[in-house]
C-alpha cells in the first residue's frame, strides 16, 4: 500500500513537470541554446573622438573647394611619324617609274590633353612633365570656361613636374597641404579631366606612401616616392590634384598601373613635399637645384642583413660612396645603414630620395647611421651632382634648348668622353627634330662635342643640314637631323 502511494506521487510529479514545461514553451517560445565563447586574443575597438559625427566624412566641401582650382590642359606638339616601310620591289612598277627611295614624313602636329593645378593668384600652374613634354603650344581652360595660352616656366623630368603660367585675373587657386601628415587609410580626392571629361572628382584612400615603381628609370637622377591611392584615375587625370578633405593639395596624380591602360585600382601621385620644392626652385633660380648625398643604396632585406651580419632589418644599406661627394666628406662609409635624415626615419631608397630632394646644395642635414652595432649621427653638407655647392642657373636657350656639362659619373656609365646634355627644351630646332630632354649630344656633323660651348661653336653661322649623334642616359643611341 505504501509502495502504491509512492508510485502515485511519482507519476503525479512527472505529469506536473511535463505540464509545466509545455506551458512554458507555449508562453515563452522555443528554447534557444546559448553557447558562450571566450576569445583567445582580446578584441580591439576603434577609438573615435567624443564629438565624432558620421557626416564629417562628407566630401562635398573638399570637392567644391578644389574643382575651381583644377584646369584642363591642351597640348600641341610636333611629332615625326615613323618611316614608311620599304615597299617590296615590283619590276612592272619600277619599269615605268624607276626605283622609289624610302621617304620620311615631316613632323606633324599632335594634340594631347591633361590636367593642371592653379597654385597662386598670379597664375602659376603645376602639371606633369609628361603632359607638356615636347609641347609647341599649351592652352589652359579654367573651370569657368575661360581659355588662355600658357607659358612653360620650367620643367623637372626627374620628378615629372612642370610649371606653367597664365595671365589671368580672378582665378581660384589651391593651397598646399602637408603630404607628410597623410596616414594609411585616410580619405583623399582626385580632381582632374579623365578621358577629356572636365571637372571630375573621385574618392579613395591612401593605400601606401613612399612607393617606387621604376617608371622614371630612363631619366637623369629620377626621384620616385609616390603616394599610392585607390582613387579612380585615368588618362587625362595626369597633372591634376590629389587633395585631403580640407581641400588642400597633397599630391599631383601622375600614373596608374594597369594591364589594360585603364584604371584598375592603383594610382600614384607625386607628394606635395616634392612638388613645392621643385616649384620654388624654378621660380627663384629658373632650374631645380638638386642636392645629392652621394651614396649608392640598396633595400635592406633579410638576405642582405645576413650577408653583412646586420642584426636588425631597418634603414637603407649603403652599397657605395661616390667620389667628391657629401657622403665622402662627412665620413659615411660603404656598409653603413642610414636610419634617419634630420630625425625622419627612412626604410627604403625612395624614402631616402624624397628626404634629400627637399634640400639644395650647401644645405646641412643630420644623417643617423648604424655602423656595426653602434648608432651615430653625422652632419653632411649636401652637394650637386658635379660635387659642388654652388647654385646652378640655367643658360640662355639656344635653338630652343639649354645644355649642361656631362658629369664624370655619367660619362663612365655610358663610356663616352664628353658631350653636352640637354636640360630643358622649348619650341625650336631641337624639339622639332624629336630630341627629348636628357639627350647627350656627342657629335654634330661628325665633329666631336665635348661641352655645351661646342654646340654653339659648331652651329653658329652654319647653313644647311645638321646631323646630330648622341645617347640618352639609359644607353639608347639616337641620330637626329634638321636644317638651318
Amino acid at each position: 500500500m505504501k509502495l502504491k502511494n509512492i508510485l502515485v506521487h511519482f507519476l503525479v510529479a512527472i505529469i506536473a513537470a511535463l505540464v509545466a514545461v509545455f506551458a512554458y514553451v507555449k508562453i515563452a517560445g522555443t528554447i534557444t541554446e546559448v553557447i558562450t565563447y571566450r576569445e583567445q586574443y582580446p578584441t580591439w575597438f576603434t577609438s573615435l573622438p567624443d564629438d565624432f559625427e558620421a557626416d564629417k566624412f562628407d566630401f562635398t566641401y573638399a570637392a567644391e573647394k578644389t574643382v575651381h582650382g583644377v584646369v584642363h590642359v591642351k597640348v600641341t606638339s610636333m611629332r615625326r611619324q615613323p618611316q614608311f616601310q620599304q615597299r617590296r620591289s615590283d619590276p612592272f612598277f619600277d619599269w615605268f617609274f624607276g626605283p622609289q627611295p624610302e621617304r620620311e614624313r615631316q613632323p606633324e602636329p599632335v594634340t594631347g590633353f591633361g590636367s593642371g593645378v592653379i597654385i597662386s593668384e598670379d597664375g602659376y600652374i603645376v602639371t606633369n612633365y609628361h603632359v607638356i613634354e615636347n609641347a609647341t603650344n599649351v592652352e589652359v581652360t579654367l573651370n569657368d570656361r575661360r581659355t588662355f595660352n600658357a607659358e612653360i616656366v620650367g620643367t623637372d623630368p626627374s620628378t615629372d613636374i612642370s610649371l606653367l603660367k597664365v595671365d589671368a585675373d580672378g582665378i581660384h587657386y589651391l593651397e598646399f597641404g602637408n603630404s607628410d601628415d597623410l596616414r594609411l587609410g585616410q580619405w583623399v580626392l582626385a580632381v582632374g579631366n579623365p578621358m577629356n571629361l572636365t571637372s571630375t572628382v573621385t574618392a579613395g584612400i591612401v593605400s601606401a606612401k613612399g612607393r617606387s615603381v621604376g617608371i622614371f628609370s630612363d631619366r637623369n637622377m629620377p626621384i620616385e616616392s609616390f603616394i599610392q591611392t585607390d582613387a579612380a584615375v585615368n588618362r587625362g587625370n595626369s597633372g591634376g590634384a590629389l587633395v585631403n578633405l580640407r581641400g588642400e593639395l597633397v599630391g599631383i596624380p601622375t600614373l596608374i598601373m594597369s594591364p589594360t591602360g585603364a584604371y584598375s585600382g592603383n594610382s600614384f601621385a607625386v607628394p606635395v613635399s616634392i612638388v613645392k620644392k621643385v616649384v620654388e626652385d624654378i621660380i627663384e633660380f629658373g632650374e631645380v637645384q638638386r642636392a645629392v648625398l652621394g651614396v649608392t643604396i640598396q633595400d635592406l632585406d633579410s638576405e642582405l642583413a645576413k650577408k653583412h651580419n646586420i642584426d636588425r632589418i631597418e634603414g637603407v644599406y649603403v652599397a657605395g660612396i661616390m667620389e667628391n661627394s657629401a657622403a665622402e666628406a662627412a665620413g659615411i662609409k660603404e656598409g653603413d645603414v642610414i636610419l634617419k635624415i634630420n630625425d625622419v626615419r627612412v626604410n627604403s631608397p625612395s624614402q631616402l630620395q624624397e628626404q634629400i630632394a627637399r634640400y639644395r646644395p650647401k644645405d646641412r642635414v643630420d644623417v643617423t647611421i648604424k655602423r656595426g652595432r653602434k648608432t651615430q649621427q653625422i652632419t653632411a653638407t649636401l652637394r650637386n651632382i658635379e660635387g659642388e655647392m654652388e647654385v646652378i642657373r640655367p643658360q640662355e636657350a639656344y635653338l630652343g634648348a639649354r645644355f649642361r656639362e656631362v658629369s664624370s659619373e655619367v660619362m663612365r656609365e655610358l663610356n663616352i668622353s664628353g658631350g653636352a646634355q640637354i636640360t630643358d627644351l622649348s619650341p625650336g630646332k631641337f624639339m622639332s627634330a624629336g630630341i627629348r630632354e636628357g639627350f647627350i649630344i656627342t657629335s654634330i656633323n661628325e665633329i666631336p662635342v665635348n661641352s655645351p660651348a661646342d654646340v654653339r661653336k659648331i652651329l653658329d653661322g652654319h647653313k644647311g643640314g645638321v646631323f646630330i649623334q648622341g645617347v640618352y642616359t639609359d644607353g639608347t643611341i639616337e641620330f637626329y637631323a634638321f636644317g638651318l
